[in-house]
């Protein structure tokens, strides 16, 4: 007997969960302190240790986990909508890789070190670069297929412009540095990033899902979305912009963290009634919770020696990736 689950079910279930693991991610650390005495002594404006490591190290990385998780999970979720693809993610149309070089740039040259707000406005400003040339090479009435092909494109020449800047890095330091970046990481993260990325993903966020109809009428068919009175392009362009903005966001204070936006939507899809619309609010759920807990993962290991969160979301999302073609393959045969 199969059980239907309602939507709104669906959202608590997945709004509890991340509150568990809320509470565990402050619990989690190489410090053992008392949450809630540091929570009072924070309230208070006593200086305490507690205070101090909770209200500036673990509350700003808890905060960046759930705003980043949630943004690579709605833009995964859009990106699959808009191409009718289940293994779209936002990387398609170059987007991720984009911010990644305009980072790199950063990191490259030095900059970063000299004022923390260069590199993450060095990202946004490399996403939102990289989808412009993507719809100049492709032609701004330009179909789908266009686009994923300027975008696999303009993703192997931010790759390759990346991996010049490694090959003529000005020392091992810097190299270090990129390398250590791009496997992406909430460690060591303050409230200037959050307040970096938080409003710019909210942005992306009311974007996307201000496209939740236009995402549900297309995936009837573009002749469908037409007949109902929707402009292809211009609702395109909107939930394209969102999707670069959001992500550019969280590249700029994380680094490349990938998979978010492949495994989520295609988990929670069937709970959705396989409507994009409101798998773009669901995945955003999903991914915050899912970030969350490989953050905690990450945790648990030597302080000295932190794997990377961008190496357990690969992990974990690799194999994830390889079944998911298996499966679609077979469908197809």
């Amino acid at each position: 007997m199969q059980i239907k689950i309602s939507f709104l079910q669906v959202v608590i279930v997945l709004v509890i969960a991340i509150f568990a693991t809320a509470t565990l991610a402050l619990n989690s650390g190489a410090a053992d302190i008392p949450v809630l005495q540091s929570f009072v002594d924070m309230w208070s404006g006593e200086q305490s240790l507690g205070a101090t490591i909770l209200g500036q190290i673990r509350i700003p990385r808890l905060l960046l986990a759930i705003i980043v998780g949630a943004t690579l999970g709605m833009a995964g979720a859009a990106m699959q909508g808009l191409l009718r693809n289940p293994l779209a993610d936002p990387g398609v149309l170059g987007v991720t890789s984009g911010a990644a070089f305009g980072a790199v740039c950063v990191l490259y040259f030095g900059a970063a070190a000299t004022a923390w707000y260069w590199l993450p406005s060095a990202a946004i400003i490399g996403a939102l670069l990289s989808l412009v040339l993507v719809y100049l090479l492709a032609g701004m009435h330009s179909s789908m297929l266009a686009l994923i092909l300027a975008g696999v494109a303009m993703s192997a020449i931010t790759g390759a412009l990346i991996a010049v800047a490694l090959n003529f890095a000005p020392s091992l330091y810097a190299m270090q540095e990129i390398v250590f970046w791009l496997m992406g990481s909430l460690a060591n993260r303050q409230w200037d990033h959050v307040s970096i990325a938080l409003p710019l993903a909210i942005i992306g966020w009311l974007l996307m899902l201000s496209r939740s109809r236009f995402l549900d009428a297309l995936s009837l068919g573009e002749e469908s979305t037409r007949s109902l009175g929707f402009d292809n392009h211009r609702e395109r362009g909107i939930l394209l912009f969102g999707i670069a903005i959001g992500v550019g966001a969280c590249v700029a204070v994380s680094g490349s963290i990938g998979f978010i936006g492949l495994i989520v939507p295609h988990l929670l899809r069937p709970f959705v009634g396989y409507r994009p619309g409101r798998l773009m609010f669901a995945s955003a759920l999903g991914g915050a919770l899912l970030l969350v807990l490989a953050d905690i993962l990450v945790r648990q290991f030597d302080s000295a020696r932190e794997l990377k969160l961008g190496v357990v979301t690969s992990l974990l999302g690799g194999p994830f990736f390889l079944l998911l073609i298996l499966k679609t393959r077979s469908r197809w045969a």
